[in-house]
């Protein structure tokens, strides 16, 4: 018969692959939308049950032992880290989704990237009780992912070269001739670029950047550490969008810089989301609600802005509007190449210091060049083809 002409080892091959196609594919997650009261403590057994979870995270190398640590010693629950940039993030999860390699448990990185990765349809809604105390717009309605701090941009400035009298107290005030060659900006900020036009309305932002360019220009840098470190060395004296923790670290260290924020400020979510294929999801899971729980007082240690309203914040007072991730993708082609005229308009004009580097594509745009992995519906929503 035909059977026995097969191998053992084909026979086992037969068998055991189907097991581990669906072993890939059926780690219990009911828990995670569970409205029980009993939840959290189920929870927590299903978590200690599995033991482990990977975590891909953009937090700096620095951050990551003082928020990992507590929950691994409270919990017994060992945390795999692999750390990179969003975007280097991003398109790796993509590339091994994509093959069926589900390695990544969660998520921890800045929103824009994990709301792609929601309309690539690879993670899970949670349902955490966590929710009800977050700040707004740090929480989208599908609860795929949950912001966990913001990092607001703030204007940072060299001590040594500008007075604090003289700093600008709205962003119209930018467009004093005195700023002419003093000013440096984030080359791929198209998010704070976008909500300060939102702030100020359409007509009347578009107006500003393009006097703004015209007039004083901005240089522009590639990188946020290297325009801190810009402002401290004074080639840039004052930084339009600088993270508000860099100036403040800086400061501590003794470096001739300060920052303070024109209102409302801008900030940008970074958060925690479970992948739909994540090996354990319920220790994923009790890691999104630790991080938006315990985490949030160590976060302000680590001069990030907690999203929970029950933490205090170094910002308290100031008014914050959080960038909208999903209008940064859904008009991401429009934004990018009118940031690019008004830096190009600048260039030209009075000549400031554009990174000879730096593309015209932003770089979501250069990931899907790289990782030919995004697909139609994230690429439509984005206007990037």
């Amino acid at each position: 018969m035909m059977i026995r002409k097969l191998s053992i080892a084909g026979i086992l091959a037969t068998l055991i692959t189907p097991l581990l196609l669906q072993d890939a594919r059926a780690a219990d997650s009911s828990l995670l939308n569970s409205n029980a009261p009993d939840r959290q403590v189920k929870l927590e057994a299903a978590a200690k049950v599995e033991g482990s979870l990977a975590l891909y995270t953009s937090l700096a190398k620095t951050d990551v032992d003082p928020l990992i640590k507590p929950f691994e010693e409270k919990y017994g629950i060992k945390v795999e880290v692999w750390r990179a940039g969003s975007d280097d993030i991003l398109q790796k999860v993509i590339q091994e989704q994509k093959a069926g390699r589900f390695a990544v448990d969660a998520i921890q990185t800045s929103s824009p990237e994990l709301e792609a990765l929601s309309r690539e349809n690879l993670l899970q809604p949670v349902n955490s009780p966590y929710f009800a105390d977050l700040l707004p717009g740090t929480l989208p309605g599908h609860h795929n992912w949950a912001g966990t701090f913001l990092a607001v941009w703030v204007q940072a400035y060299n001590t040594g070269l500008v007075k604090k009298d003289d700093l600008p107290k709205s962003y119209k005030d930018l467009l004093d001739p005195k700023w002419k060659g003093k000013l440096g900006y984030e080359a791929d900020d198209i998010d704070w670029f976008m909500t300060v036009i939102d702030i100020m309305g359409k007509d009347e932002g578009l107006d500003f950047f393009e006097k703004l360019s015209a007039g004083n220009g901005v240089s522009v840098r590639k990188g946020h550490s290297l325009l801190n470190n810009l402002v401290v060395a004074g080639e840039v004296p004052l930084g339009l969008t600088i993270y508000n923790y860099m100036p403040a670290q800086a400061k501590q260290q003794g470096a001739p810089i300060d920052w303070f924020a024109i209102q409302p400020a801008v900030a940008r979510a970074s958060g925690t989301g479970v992948l739909k294929n994540a090996q354990h999801p319920n220790a994923a899971a009790l890691f999104e609600d630790y991080m938006l729980s315990e985490a949030q007082p160590v976060l302000t240690t680590l001069n990030y802005i907690p999203t929970s309203t029950k933490v205090k914040s170094s910002m308290e007072g100031i008014d914050i509007r959080v960038a909208d991730p999903a209008g940064k993708l859904d008009n991401l082609g429009k934004w990018a190449a009118l940031q690019e005229t008004y830096h190009r308009q600048g260039h030209q004009l009075i000549g400031v210091i554009v990174d000879r580097q730096l593309s015209c594509q932003h770089p979501m745009r250069r990931l899907v060049s790289r990782a030919g992995a995004l697909h139609s519906e994230t690429l439509r929503r984005a206007k990037v083809v």
